[in-house]
């Protein structure tokens, strides 16, 4: 396995218990998105002006790159929000169709097309993530506010996955980190602020669950999954990502108390055999690619 793709596997981890905390209701879900940001940007931009890294190639990349960090803000502000008002499985897999808007995106702007491997392999992934969920959540599923707020998270996410793609051509992966950041905590400070949100008067484990949430889900992760987004294809980056929906489930499970089948365990299954299709970049057809499965790595 390459360091991109072993970057990602372990991004896509410390992400995944992001949906847990946040679903803890220790603090209301702006708040959180701003103490997720600010931390993480608390301990980044020290260390890339001390390393003399804080380095931006042109006025027109640092406004792109603060748009991402605005774009970002959004899209951690209304996830947060759905998952406290559904849960944390339902609002990971409508944020996570993110990769139908990335591949959307990816056929129209960028310069590597999606393969017909990525669309074969997305159509997988999403009946895996529907059955993961259930059948019924769909035929029943009410467009309440959890439910616009969880399909406009993945549509600010698909939007910052491409533009993050185009900025990184340009500029190494800790600068962008850093300035984007910075820049999602100062948007998230300002909505915080109009929203009446408090900033402070949290329990001791509400204080944890927000360093823990800037440290690992946000420090670590994105520094690992913008290395991956550097290296490796948009679309099968944002793919990859369906992942979190299987380990967010199983963590709900474990600690939360949500509930899950036998369904769900295959629907995982289906989803991450739809993730394994994308990273094909010649055309197989079903034959090959069943007889190359077990001894690729």
């Amino acid at each position: 396995m390459t360091k991109p793709r072993i970057a990602l596997v372990i991004g896509i981890i410390c992400i995944s218990i992001f949906p847990i905390l946040v679903k803890l209701n220790l603090s209301p879900g702006v708040i959180s998105a701003f103490y997720r940001m600010a931390i993480a940007a608390a301990l980044l931009v020290p260390f890339t002006v001390l390393a003399g890294k804080l380095k931006i190639p042109s006025l027109k990349i640092l406004l792109l790159t603060i748009l991402c960090g605005a774009i970002f803000a959004g899209d951690v502000a209304v996830w947060n929000i759905s998952i406290q008002e559904s849960t944390a499985t339902q609002a990971t897999l409508l944020t996570n169709l993110s990769p139908v808007w990335v591949g959307v995106g990816a056929f129209l702007f960028l310069k590597n097309k999606p393969t017909l491997n990525f669309w074969i392999g997305t159509a997988i992934a999403i009946f895996g993530m529907i059955m993961l969920v259930g059948f019924h959540f769909f035929m029943e599923l009410d467009f309440d506010l959890a439910f616009v707020f969880a399909i406009l998270s993945g549509i600010f996410y698909a939007i910052y996955m491409l533009l993050s793609k185009y900025v990184l051509y340009d500029v190494e992966v800790l600068p962008f980190i850093t300035v984007s950041t910075l820049s999602s905590a100062f948007f998230l400070a300002i909505l915080s602020y109009f929203l009446g949100e408090p900033f402070s008067g949290f329990s001791d484990m509400g204080w944890i669950v927000l360093v823990i949430q800037g440290v690992v889900c946000q420090l670590l992760a994105w520094l690992l999954l913008g290395y991956a987004t550097k290296h490796m294809r948009a679309t099968r980056v944002s793919v990859s990502l369906l992942g979190q929906a299987v380990l967010t489930a199983i963590l709900a499970w474990l600690f939360i108390g949500e509930e899950i089948s036998l369904q769900m365990i295959l629907g995982g299954v289906i989803l991450l055999f739809g993730i394994r299709i994308t990273f094909y970049s010649k055309k197989l057809g079903f034959n090959a690619l069943f007889k190359k499965l077990p001894n690729s790595q």
